[in-house]
């Protein structure tokens, strides 16, 4: 026969135990609430007037791009940055942004997730997945993108879609900015189990399969993502450039002379005119 004390013990482990189930249960399915937290398109800067608006077709509907030709052209078809962003921003925060590596010659993509403004859908790792093959796949065929130099660049969220698609699709190099090692190491700063996490997004899986240069950037300051994911996507990474930035997550300046000498070093810029 059980003694108070033993009753009460078990009783207070049925309860804690209840207790994280339902925190559990809460986790899995709000989760995608959490990570895609897709702002109001109402007011967001217009699209410039030099950005092609392309439509993705994909199985759920139709994705958003924007395409941003190189300003200044060394004749022939340019490199190409497919940029993912944040998980709470939309293309339409970016173009100005891209004005430095334009300048050099390069183009940009500017690829939206799916539910995130115009774009049919609803985002998660499969979706969005679809969205990025569509995107390299119509700048394959552009006469203006050189389709050996196209170069999936991410930041934060967008840091996994791009490590997916220089896995599905062959590119010549990889950037990543402040991004995680993978949502299931970032969850477990809640107290959530991998086995919850609905949306992967495995960079450091990626990264040990990708063969090609990784331009690792990452704020030293950052308490959002800690800098120890940019140490384990680096550590993953066959040829990882790892550079910490004196900043957080999201006040880090553009970091445009890291990325300009990657490119340079790996032959990925047009030459000089």
């Amino acid at each position: 026969m059980l003694t108070p004390i033993q009753k009460l013990a078990i009783g207070g482990a049925l309860v804690a135990i209840g207790l994280l189930a339902a925190y559990w249960a809460l986790l899995f399915f709000a989760q995608r609430s959490i990570l895609f937290p897709a702002p109001r398109l109402a007011g967001a800067p217009p699209r410039p007037t030099d950005a092609e608006q392309i439509w993705l077709n994909t199985s759920f509907g139709r994705v958003e791009a924007w395409y941003l030709p190189a300003i200044r052209s060394a004749g022939g078809a340019a490199p190409l940055l497919v940029f993912s962003h944040g998980n709470a921003e939309l293309i339409d925060y970016w173009p100005e942004e891209f004005d430095e590596p334009r300048r050099w010659g390069v183009g940009v993509m500017l690829v939206e997730y799916p539910g995130y403004g115009r774009s049919d859908g609803a985002p998660s790792q499969p979706s969005i997945t679809e969205g990025m093959l569509a995107a390299y796949d119509w700048a394959k065929q552009h006469a203006d993108v050189d389709a050996s130099r196209i170069i999936p660049y991410g930041r934060s969220l967008g840091g996994g879609a791009a490590s997916i698609l220089a896995l599905a699709r062959p590119v010549p190099a990889l950037i990543l900015e402040s991004s995680f090692s993978s949502v299931a190491a970032f969850a477990a700063g809640f107290g959530a189990p991998a086995f919850l996490v609905r949306d992967k997004f495995d960079s450091v899986a990626a990264l040990r399969s990708f063969k090609g240069p990784t331009l690792i950037l990452h704020g030293d300051r950052d308490d959002i993502v800690p800098p120890h994911h940019a140490r384990a996507l680096a550590a993953a990474a066959s040829e990882a450039t790892l550079k910490f930035m004196p900043c957080g997550h999201n006040d880090c300046p553009r970091p445009w002379a890291d990325v300009r000498a990657f490119l340079d070093q790996h032959g990925l810029l047009m030459p000089a005119r």
